[in-house]
């Protein structure tokens, strides 16, 4: 996750700069408004540490963890010094230096200028019993000027300097050695007082028998006895020592011996390993004890642990899997649970189109919540909207949702944007067994027509959602706050770090009866490398193009063109270029092509004309920082995004932009029909609201599913026009004028002309559009 001020008005960027501390359990005490900056990134390992990265101007912080009971927390000072305090310490950190405390224990951190801070949160499933009795009963100040405190936090200083760039593979090694670096500094730097007497040396003794059975873990004779007498104390005074700290030396050695277990099952070290080898390994007799001892301890078997997709442990950790079975497929709220996924499993358009969509009520406490939707077969649709589509996702008027969206062009280039990636790969599945989507448009489910394929490719976008937002009626308005768009990392190790997209120049293209050079009939193909982020503007550049030649998909069907989503490029069948677009940086505008809310039509709706409901509206200004305002049809709004874009041009001449997965942080806001003024007022089309513009979007049909009857899907085709799309625009834009800065007709007419910016969104998507930019700075007042 990556929060920055950056991304919002100035006059909001203190409110959002605050909320975004809060979600990660830090409050803003004080900033200077007038030069507040501030970035978040926020990742977490598989064993449930979260690190938290800050960037900012001087500030204060508070950082309570106090609603987390038996967590503990460490925060490492970068770049600049800080005083640290509460209601009874005081001190103060040097660059590199960090301070602990247990969760229950919050404490100020104060900068004077600029500086950087890495938090960490450690769970209690990643304290192992030698550090829980060793942990400060004070806040504790760790000098990182030598011994194992300066090795620590040049660890954590490394980490930082990756930023949102660092990948799980190189977090296991941190997470695996930080209680370890963490009981050394904690003895090394602590004063006499904190190991003096009686309980001083308990502890100190604790960690030395700690560290000879972690070191003996895997001889499957280790015993109570064996230990206690290389220590000089008699067994039973071995065991009052564990019994200090809740524990028995048995049950001690099991769970580090079981965690050692898990750790080997998910590594990529140990892939080519039996589940039989790692268990000996670890010091266990016999598979069936180990498999009772796993299952109790994290409510799931090995062999089903070890097939669990990545991303589930990272998001749920392997406390969360204790409570019996995996809740990875459910959309993870921060702060509340929302309903399950078995009531809200996306169910396919029955033939009628009257499936009812039951949406259940989630509270109404008015705590703003957080939540997570990763894109699965059970969270996306496929190249239609409809009403008759369960949500993926309920949310209240003014929850966060951090929205996972994939594009359909990944299998331009399977290697760089499918494979390795769990939710893209999931989602893509095909193989002579079917696919993991079926319907993938709006057309027929038998392909009778054309033979493509389900649904015919009729619609071609995967939309993640919908997401129903609650109250929302028909005459509602819903504003989707678009606060960061960030491409999706390839998970194919040799393109670790990096992110892709395709832009393909296809027979829908504006360009392609216009063609100087053969062949004439030729679909391109070009493979863009897009950048993430960095001290520049980030920039795509092409990575190589090809034609596209005909692609035989795993159920058989040839495609001479690209017509049909989702088929698979087959590397052996074309031809590569790479000596394309040399000296050429594009800059990047990440946004959405497709933001939409279900629309009042019986029948699967095809996603790629846009229309009053908002769809493939694909205008480039959709981005970061714009709100985009959308007219509810059906009860719940049940919004989609989709088709994510890295760049694009005014009109989208080819057919298609640089088409990017992409993760995006958005707020879901309603603004109920009876409360609509200014610029909602009279508002019954999609627009775009940026910082410093108005962006009214105008349509050939601005609702072509009223206006063309019952063959509309088919007829919107063969009726796109810019004239009318031209005059769409200039009828929306002089109504908005008129009503909402009271303008006359004749006003408006002449500030049309002379201060309004009329532009072609697309001429791609069947209901071509043409938007006009009014600029805020035309009112004074």
């Amino acid at each position: 996750m990556r929060s920055t001020t950056n991304a919002y008005p100035k006059e909001q960027r203190l409110s959002a700069w605050s909320f975004a501390l809060k979600r990660v359990s830090i409050t803003l005490e004080a900033a200077d408004e007038a030069t507040l900056y501030g970035e978040l990134i926020q990742f977490t390992s598989s064993n449930g540490i979260v690190f938290v990265r800050l960037l900012a101007t001087a500030q204060e912080y508070t950082v309570d963890f106090r609603d987390e009971p038996g967590c503990f927390w460490l925060a490492v000072t970068l770049d600049a010094p800080s005083i640290a305090r509460n209601a009874t310490t005081s001190f103060t950190l040097d660059d590199g230096h960090m301070v602990c405390a247990r969760s229950e224990m919050p404490m100020s951190l104060q900068f004077t200028g600029d500086h950087r801070v890495l938090l960490l949160k450690i769970p209690p499933r990643a304290l192992d019993q030698r550090l829980k009795a060793l942990l400060p009963e004070k806040p504790r100040h760790l000098s990182a000027d030598s011994g194992p405190a300066r090795l620590l936090s040049t660890v954590l200083r490394s980490l930082a300097d990756m930023g949102n760039d660092v990948t799980d593979e190189e977090l296991r090694p941190v997470e695996l050695a930080l209680p370890e670096f963490l009981l050394a500094s904690l003895l090394n730097d602590a004063p006499a007082r904190a190991l003096g007497g009686a309980a001083g040396m308990r502890a100190a003794l604790l960690e030395r028998i700690f560290q000879t059975i972690e070191m003996r873990l895997s001889d499957p004779n280790l015993n109570y006895q064996q230990v206690a007498a290389e220590h000089g104390i008699s067994p039973r005074y071995l065991q009052k020592l564990f019994e200090s700290i809740d524990d028995s030396f048995g049950h001690y050695v099991k769970v580090r011996r079981l965690e050692r277990c898990r750790l080997d099952l998910r590594s990529p070290l140990h892939v080519q390993k039996s589940i039989s080898d790692i268990l000996f390994q670890w010091g266990f007799n016999d598979s069936a004890s180990f498999s009772r001892a796993f299952r109790e301890q994290y409510g799931i078997s090995p062999r089903d642990y070890r097939k669990m997709p990545a991303v589930d442990e990272a998001d749920h950790g392997p406390d969360t899997l204790r409570r019996g079975r995996s809740t990875a497929k459910r959309a993870v709220s921060d702060e509340a649970a929302v309903a399950p996924v078995e009531e809200l499993e996306i169910g396919e358009v029955d033939s009628d189109g009257a499936e009812a969509n039951v949406i259940p009520a989630i509270g109404d406490e008015g705590t703003v919540r957080h939540h997570h939707l990763p894109v699965s077969p059970r969270t996306v649709h496929w190249g239609y909207f409809s009403s008759a589509i369960k949500p993926a996702l309920m949310v209240r008027s003014g929850d966060f949702v951090t929205v996972e969206t994939l594009t359909h062009h990944a299998n331009d280039d399977p290697e760089r944007m499918v494979e390795g990636d769990h939710g893209a790969e999931s989602v893509y599945r095909w193989d002579e067994t079917g696919r993991a989507i079926e319907r993938r448009g709006a057309g027929p489910m038998s392909a009778s027509e054309f033979g493509r394929g389900p649904g015919e490719g009729f619609g071609v976008h995967i939309c993640t959602g919908p997401i129903a937002i609650q109250g929302a009626e028909p005459g509602d308005i819903i504003e989707v706050r678009i606060l960061s768009l960030d491409p999706r990392r390839s998970g194919n190790p040799r393109f670790q770090g990096k992110s892709f997209g395709s832009n393909a120049a296809t027979f829908w293209g504006f360009h392609y009866n216009d063609l100087l050079t053969e062949p004439k009939n030729r679909e391109v193909i070009t493979i863009y490398e897009v950048e993430s982020g960095g001290e520049r503007r980030p920039t795509a550049h092409a990575v190589y193009s090809y034609h596209w030649t005909p692609q035989t998909d795993p159920s058989g069907t040839v495609h001479e063109r690209y017509d049909y989503p989702g088929v698979p490029v087959d590397p052996e069948t074309i031809e590569r270029n790479y000596d394309i677009l040399q000296n050429v940086e594009i800059p990047i505008r990440p946004h959405f092509g497709v933001i939409a809310l279900a629309p009042a039509h019986t029948e699967p709706v095809d996603t790629i004309p846009p229309s009053a409901f908002g769809g493939n509206m694909d205008n480039w200004r959709t981005g970061p920082g714009s709100s985009v305002f959308l007219p509810v049809q059906v009860s719940g709004g049940l919004l989609s995004l989709g088709d994510p874009h890295a760049s694009q041009g005014d009109s989208e001449l080819c057919g298609t932009a640089i088409e990017c997965s992409m993760t995006a942080l958005i707020q879901v806001i309603r603004h109920p029909a009876g409360e609509l003024t200014g610029k909602l007022r009279d508002l019954d089309y999609p627009m775009i609201e940026t910082e410093t513009e108005w962006v009214i979007m105008g349509f050939s049909h601005p609702d072509y599913l009223k206006e063309l009857g019952e063959d509309a899907q088919s007829e919107v085709y063969k009726r796109a026009s810019i004239d009318a799309a031209m005059r769409d625009a200039f009828r929306k834009a002089r109504r908005f004028l008129m009503t909402t800065k009271d303008l006359s007709e004749d006003e408006t007419i002449s500030l049309l002309s002379v201060g309004v910016d009329f532009g072609i969104s697309q001429v791609a998507n069947g209901n071509w559009g043409v938007h006009a930019i009014i600029r805020k700075e035309l009112f004074t007042a």
